[in-house]
């Protein structure tokens, strides 16, 4: 019996041998078999020097630079539809008008208005011209005139006559009456005479005359032995204070001539003549900027009103697009960037363009700032419309020959950058630094990774942690 145990223990001792020495060999088939299969699926690339290019992409939607939507400005019926869509317009070209007949009144008047202002306008103009100058010339050498005999009325009025004066002015009183008395009988002998008689005119005008000056003379005299009183006085020097007022005002009149009218001047000058126009031009639609009618809505003989839709205008020439840029790379924009643009309207053709604005300032959107960025195609053509939707790339970054890793390559060990590299049929880890990066490739700015090194894809035993922030979109070029 105990034979038969022992014999059983060593059995058992022996299978226990045979199934370690059964695994061993199974390990050094399969398991070194597994090292090489994984060897063999490694998947490489060559690093090599290249050239580079990171864009940053968006979509947006196309728009014209200037857009407008022309509707009308009165009421009435449509006379006569000039344009049609697709045609192209230059600015104050007339697109529509209503018939005159069925305008409110208060345009229909402003025919006359604008022809009333018109003159007054060109009035005042011709007022600062040569007419214009000699009137003001001929106003402030009346006005000093004035003054100058206001001013000796004052002062013969503030002043007492003298005996001498007094005398002076008798002497001149007795000459002027005898005058006066010659000149009467010198016109009774011709008084009887036609009044058209040569002799008898020239005798009326003499006695005119001497009766004139028999007249200044006697003032003269009874001012003198009459001194003015305090109420003729005040009414003098009160005359001389207009007669100042009036010199100084002609003085003004005439300095703004010689400057020229100032633009107020000008401005309230036009203001009725622009205020007649725009009631006047209520009538037609005009073309408010040089583009292509892109919707046409009146046909004549058609009843509108106030705000009825008439047509849509867009500077087809001049497209943009619009496109929404995270705060995280806004700063690598700036104007004056090229941009590719491709449509899905617009098939197997890629566009060119040009960044021309960056907004200063955000807006959250779900959570996310984004800054709008606007991009003008530069070789648009009739294919691209207003409404299409853009894919935008914007060239962000251009280097020439540099040393080039693929993104996928690229891993994170211990806070560092690195790729592995087969070597001597190892894999080794060499630690890089990044520069600008693309979709696809990054630029290495430092590191013991040199051109021609095997570059592992998709390293075994080590957890692919995918490419470090900060790539952009684009694509490199290898050589």
């Amino acid at each position: 019996m105990n034979n038969v145990w022992n014999r059983i223990r060593q059995n058992r001792w022996l299978s226990i041998g045979l199934v370690a020495a059964l695994v061993f060999v199974l390990w050094l088939v399969f398991g070194r078999g597994d090292g090489n299969n994984a060897q063999a699926n490694l998947q490489t690339e060559t690093a090599a020097r290249g050239n580079l290019t990171a864009t940053i992409g968006a979509t947006g939607t196309v728009r014209a630079a200037q857009s407008a939507a022309l509707t009308w400005k009165t009421s009435g019926t449509v006379e006569e539809v000039s344009v049609q869509v697709g045609d192209r317009v230059q600015a104050g070209d007339q697109l529509a008008r209503l018939e005159s007949g069925s305008l409110p009144q208060t345009v229909i008047l402003a025919q006359a208005d604008l022809e009333s202002a018109r003159d007054q306008l060109e009035a005042f103009y011709d007022s600062y011209g040569a007419q214009g100058l000699a009137q003001a010339q001929q106003a402030l050498a009346n006005a000093r005139d004035a003054l100058d005999a206001a001013q000796r009325r004052v002062n013969y009025l503030g002043s007492p006559a003298t005996d001498e004066k007094i005398d002076q002015a008798y002497a001149n009183l007795i000459l002027a009456e005898q005058q006066l008395e010659n000149a009467q009988d010198d016109f009774e002998n011709y008084a009887n005479r036609p009044q058209d008689d040569y002799l008898r005119a020239s005798a009326q005008s003499r006695l005119s005359q001497a009766q004139a000056s028999y007249d200044a003379a006697e003032r003269t005299y009874n001012a003198l032995v009459s001194p003015a009183g305090d109420i003729e006085l005040s009414i003098a020097q009160a005359d001389l204070a207009v007669a100042q007022a009036q010199l100084e005002q002609a003085q003004e009149d005439l300095d703004e001539i010689v400057d020229g009218p100032t633009q107020d001047a000008i401005a309230a000058a036009e203001s009725r003549v622009t205020a007649a126009e725009a009631t006047l031009a209520q009538a037609w639609i005009e073309a408010p900027f040089n583009g292509v009618v892109t919707d046409a809505y009146p046909t004549g003989g058609d009843l509108v009103s106030t705000g009825t839709l008439a047509f849509q205008v867009d500077d087809l020439d001049n497209l943009l697009v619009d496109i929404e840029v995270s705060e995280v790379d806004v700063n690598r924009l700036a104007a004056g960037q090229t941009a590719y643009l491709v449509f899905d309207a617009v098939p197997d053709k890629e566009y060119q363009g040009e960044v021309v604005a960056v907004a200063l300032a955000g807006t959250v959107q779900q959570g996310a700032v984004n800054f709008r960025v606007t991009v003008q195609l530069t070789d648009a053509d009739d294919q691209v419309r207003p409404g299409m939707t853009a894919a935008v790339n914007i060239v962000v970054t251009e280097l020439q020959d540099v040393l080039l890793v693929p993104n996928r390559a690229v891993r994170v060990r211990d806070g560092q950058r690195v790729v592995y590299i087969l070597q001597n049929g190892q894999q080794q880890p060499v630690v890089i630094q990044l520069g600008a990066s693309s979709d696809s490739y990054s630029e290495v700015l430092s590191g013991d990774l040199q051109a021609g090194d095997s570059i592992i894809l998709n390293p075994a035993f080590y957890p692919a942690e995918g490419p470090p922030q900060g790539f952009g979109g684009g694509g490199g070029d290898l050589p």
